[in-house]
């Protein structure tokens, strides 16, 4: 993204956090939200999710922190949490 386009965004549109400090949804932090995750998604956000955390893989994936850990818990909830955790399609 160029350098005009994200003093617009992050000046025009503020930054806001939820009280436990995740950051709510910005277009330019958070570009893929309401996007399908893919299996590379899945695999990265297993293997790292507890080294890396919420904020980190939310940055990371382009998500907001709250999608983040509705996915964990939907794939942890669904028993795929430890199959993409071990993939090693992507991700190594």
């Amino acid at each position: 993204m160029n350098e005009p386009l994200q003093e617009l965004l992050t000046e025009h549109i503020p930054i806001q956090y939820y009280d436990n400090g995740w950051m709510m949804y910005h277009p330019y932090f958070h570009p893929n939200h309401m996007k399908k995750y893919s299996d590379s998604d899945c695999e990265y956000l297993c293997k790292y999710y507890e080294i890396d955390g919420v904020e980190l893989m939310s940055l990371a994936l382009g998500r907001p922190p709250k999608s983040i850990v509705q996915k964990i818990h939907i794939l942890k909830k669904n028993n795929l949490y430890e199959h993409y955790k071990n993939l090693n399609k992507h991700w190594l």
